[in-house]
């Protein structure tokens, strides 16, 4: 089995004092892999980056939103700014419900701000703070659009995650090596990168107004909701016009571009600071004009303030 390769070197005052070791897939429109490095066909945890894939599985189930945002926000890992917030708890009241109905876990904002404005303000660790809690209330309102069970909704029984497993089995299309729990609570599903970078090139080829078109121009249009001030799906959306980016925790993270090109990207220690050298890397050896993004080439590293080395992409490593 081919393992995970050196991609990413930190290198600190000329010298290299660490590197972090990853896998990268880029699949063609048809499915066909393109360039292939590292471990792309044993089954990983995609975290967060299969959000899409749920998010499609929800309209699929019957989900139905007001607002283009909604749909965005259901895909997302926010950061618990202010107008995150009020937007899950706006989508739980249209559909009778409070913040009390979410399943996943108590936490605070990902935006160090919005944590200290929480604390501030009296707040503690809140359910609608947490990342995923977008996804959450989407959960719950296909649950309440459909007439189905609220307390059960995380079950992988239940008629739900049943549709949401079916999603991504589909888009992915291999089998779901593996089903686990996630940090917020809900099933995860384990596929490769391989199936990973075909899902999303299948949401931005899927033709106009099918659920998972509908997901990723969702996304493309509101890249804040779908993370947030400073993070890296705002970034890369924001960037590279028609771009559809989503990460996951663990080092992953997933792209396609427009004419369905599909990315997908693993650091195999989770190293986060990893995952933006790399995408940018991929981007341009698939010739795409990184413009703005070419500041995240490289990751600073710092001593007493200042800038004495780099996290950057291995030489070749891509090649």
């Amino acid at each position: 089995m081919t393992a995970a390769i050196p991609l990413v070197e930190i290198v600190r005052g000329g010298v290299r004092e660490g590197v972090h070791h990853g896998s990268v897939v880029v699949t063609a429109p048809d499915g066909s892999v393109l360039r292939a490095v590292g471990d792309v066909d044993s089954a990983t945890y995609p975290r967060s980056s299969n959000k899409p894939a749920q998010a499609t599985g929800m309209l699929r189930a019957g989900l139905e939103l007001p607002e283009q945002a909604d749909l965005a926000l259901a895909a997302s890992s926010h950061s618990g700014e202010s107008a995150h917030i009020a937007r899950v708890r706006e989508l739980l009241r249209r559909n009778g419900l409070s913040e009390g109905a979410l399943r996943c876990p108590r936490d605070w904002p990902l935006n160090e701000a919005a944590r200290d404005e929480r604390a501030e303000q009296g707040f503690g660790r809140q359910r609608i703070a947490m990342n995923c809690s977008g996804k959450h209330s989407a959960m719950l309102a296909t649950c309440v659009q459909r007439g189905w069970s609220l307390d059960d909704y995380l079950d992988p029984k239940h008629p739900l995650q049943v549709e949401l497993h079916a999603t991504v089995t589909e888009l992915a299309a291999e089998p779901i090596a593996a089903t686990s729990v996630d940090g917020c609570g809900a099933p995860l599903f384990a596929i490769s990168l391989t199936g990973l970078a075909r899902m999303f090139s299948h949401h931005v080829t899927a033709a106009p107004g099918l659920p998972r078109r509908r997901v990723a121009d969702a996304m493309r249009a509101h890249p804040w909701l779908v993370s947030g001030s400073g993070r890296a799906d705002s970034k890369l959306m924001s960037a590279v016009p028609g771009l559809l980016s989503k990460e996951g925790v663990e080092g992953v993270l997933a792209l396609a571009l427009p004419d369905g090109h599909g990315i997908a990207i693993k650091i195999e220690d989770g190293a986060a600071r990893a995952r933006l050298p790399v995408a940018v890397a991929t981007l341009r050896t698939l010739g795409i004009d990184v413009g703005e993004l070419e500041a995240l080439a490289e990751e600073p590293l710092f001593g007493g303030g200042e800038r004495v080395g780099a996290v950057r992409p291995i030489p070749g490593a891509l090649d």
